[in-house]
């Protein structure tokens, strides 16, 4: 099958450039917007790809499925004189050395069913044994407090064998949801990671939170941890958070309220999170209505 990757350029919506020699990989997914509040998500996998030196070996063209007024390209300048476009395409890139494939890209606006169909076209022909898809919600967590990563799957042997959650949501999803979907009719087997940010934060990008989806990413698939540049940023962000509250009164004795909470109840479980999880994705779903 990798020899027919490199003979044919393009292979359903997807350009092949090279063909990356891969045994049973790992394929890890985070997708811009919806999905990842505080930008956890997309800056995990931009980490995963640097620790793991993962490099592009395929593509997505955004034409089909990218609507250029919702989701623009940019224009960047290169020696202060060449300006270049940048495109919101999809990036596939690989490593030979830790076995592993990550996806990332904006989440489309149309045609999701033909964009995930691609992605487990492209994960059936390289082979790949697991799909493991990252994402952020807002939801109703202290900053001071560890972050809660929700791991869920419909595959009741993966969930016994990485001590998963079932997934029993019902409501609007995102273009992480339909992934899993077409995961399942290509008989792909497939998990999700949540990392949950606090929603008085929400504009701010999140390193604690890639921090978290990392370490839990790890846990599972034995890919590398979060990098010292990260936790580094983490720290820093957790500082900035710290004083930006303590100018707050109104916002300090709130976040007080949540810690009261937070310290009062268990450690968040599966379902817990699978609560905030559904009570996010309809509100999301409910503001997309209105617009």
């Amino acid at each position: 099958m990798l020899e027919r990757l490199c003979d044919t350029p393009n292979v359903e919506h997807i350009t092949i450039e090279s063909t990356p020699k891969l045994n049973r990989p790992t394929m890890v997914a985070a997708f811009r917007g919806w999905n990842d509040a505080g930008g956890a998500a997309s800056l995990a996998a931009g980490y995963l790809r640097v620790a793991t030196g993962a490099e592009r070996f395929a593509s997505i063209d955004p034409d089909p499925f990218v609507d250029y007024q919702q989701t623009r390209p940019t224009v960047t300048l290169s020696d202060g004189q060449v300006r270049d476009l940048e495109w919101p395409e999809t990036e596939i890139m690989a490593s030979e050395q830790h076995d592993i494939v990550i996806v990332v890209g904006p989440e489309p606006n149309m045609r999701w069913r033909a964009y995930t169909d691609a992605i487990c076209g492209l994960a059936g022909d390289i082979g790949v044994g697991l799909v493991v898809t990252l994402g952020a919600l807002l939801a109703d967590t202290p900053h001071t407090r560890p972050v809660p990563v929700s791991s869920t799957a419909s595959d009741e042997e993966l969930i016994a064998r990485l001590h998963l959650t079932r997934s029993n949501y019902e409501g609007p999803t995102g273009i992480v949801g339909v992934l899993h979907d077409a995961c399942g009719r290509a008989d792909l087997r497939s998990a999700s990671l949540w990392a949950a940010t606090p929603h008085y934060i929400s504009a701010t990008p999140n390193p604690r939170a890639a921090v978290a989806l990392l370490e839990r990413l790890s846990d599972l698939t034995g890919t590398p941890g979060p990098s010292g540049e990260l936790e580094r940023a983490a720290s820093e962000y957790a500082v900035r958070v710290a004083a930006a509250v303590a100018d707050d009164p109104e916002l300090g004795a709130y976040v007080e309220q949540l810690e009261s909470a937070a310290d009062a109840d268990d450690p968040a479980t599966g379902e817990d999170l699978a609560r905030d999880f559904e009570q996010y994705l309809r509100e999301q779903g409910e503001e997309g209505t209105e617009r």
